[in-house]
């Protein structure tokens, strides 16, 4: 092996090992644990390495030509953390190339004075902050306005917010001094969720959600209900519950009905075909009236004889068997047949014995 590969070769593997080690620590550091707070050792750590004597402009930082890690600073007040939050982080975290993502939270006090109530805790905000997967350090008790020695305190490169003038009490937007330094990076506002949006939501369906923590359990006392109106939410809880009830009792017979229809029907044809089978045109009770039929028929009336033929076997046969009242007819006709038949052999005796006269006397 050559010399110069021999050289080279340890130093692959340190930039290779470094590399595999700032993986691993971002791994841990980003995904596996909340981000610090600003005055935890590991955001001490990141801050006291960062230069913050090398300025870093916005062509510079979007070029990609940042000596160090960009540091980005987006903050706000982060009540019921939504998507709309996250949606917001993102892009401030993949807004430029490198950054490092720091996020400041304005505190309860604050909050009430300048914007109104919160539903969240400010320990409860700062702790959704820092289990945002695009968040790198949290900054608790942020200030309103961003100042100078906020702003050198953190060595923050840019802000991050929407382009929408943010005021509050006055007509001066907040971020102006900051848009006038260039230091400002702009995110988009997620339309369609707000805190503001997920409140009034709550409010419109307030005793929706009061009746169903009171059946979860709370008491009156802790949803700062009456008396009279706990009544009645747990009354309109006892109609739901018989009325879902109902509705569970009607499914169940209908599935019985219709399971009731599918075997009635399956057995009323298997009924009819041994209906048709039995007395049907050609089933069997038919066929077998139609052979007893056919026996009683054959028994009550026996086979006549064959009628008379002018054949000689036939005159040498016996005469036909009939009815006593047909025979009685029958011999009638046969003495008139007779009486007739003497008159005319009466007749042709006197005519041959004139004609045999007439003979004799012309000879």
């Amino acid at each position: 092996m050559p010399k110069k590969f021999i050289f080279i070769l340890p130093n692959v593997i340190l930039v290779l090992a470094l590399v595999f080690f700032l993986i691993f620590r971002f791994i841990v550091i980003t995904i596996f644990r909340p981000a610090p707070f600003y005055y935890d050792e590991e955001a001490v750590r990141e801050r006291e390495a960062c230069d913050y004597n090398v300025k870093i402009s916005l062509n510079m930082a979007r070029a990609g030509l940042a000596p160090r890690r960009v540091r980005v600073y987006a903050d706000g007040i982060y009540d019921l953390f939504h998507q709309g939050h996250a949606r917001q982080l993102m892009q401030a975290k993949n807004i430029l190339p490198n950054v490092y993502l720091i996020v400041g939270v304005c505190s309860d006090a604050l909050t009430h004075s300048k914007k109104g109530r919160t539903v969240m805790s400010e320990d409860e905000r700062y702790e959704a902050l820092r289990h945002c997967r695009y968040v790198d350090e949290v900054v608790p008790d942020a200030p309103w306005i961003l100042d100078d020695a906020h702003l050198e305190k953190h060595k923050i490169d840019f802000v991050a917010h929407d382009d929408i003038p943010y005021t509050t009490g006055s007509y001066t937007d907040v971020y102006a001094h900051i848009k006038e330094r260039g230091m400002f990076v702009t995110t988009e506002r997620t339309e369609g969720i707000s805190t503001s949006d997920v409140v009034s939501r709550i409010v419109k369906d307030y005793d929706l959600y009061v009746r169903r923590n009171l059946a979860r359990g709370y008491s009156a006392k802790e949803l700062n209900v009456s008396f009279l109106n706990e009544k009645k939410y747990r009354l309109q809880n006892t109609f739901d519950d018989l009325k879902k009830r109902g509705k569970e009792m009607i499914g169940e017979i209908e599935g019985k009905k219709s399971d009731l229809f599918s075997k009635w029907e399956e057995k009323s044809r298997e009924f009819i075909d041994a209906f048709l089978m039995l007395f049907g045109r050609e089933g069997r009770l038919s066929q077998y009236l139609t052979e007893k039929k056919e026996s009683v028929m054959s028994a009550i009336s026996p086979p006549s004889s064959p009628l008379p033929s002018y054949s000689s076997d036939d005159c040498n046969s016996p005469p036909l068997k009939s009815s006593r009242l047909h025979h009685g007819h029958h011999n009638a006709a046969s003495n008139a047949d007779n009486d007739y038949s003497d008159d005319d052999e009466d007749d042709d005796d006197d005519d041959t014995s004139e004609a045999y006269e007439d003979t004799i006397a012309s000879k």
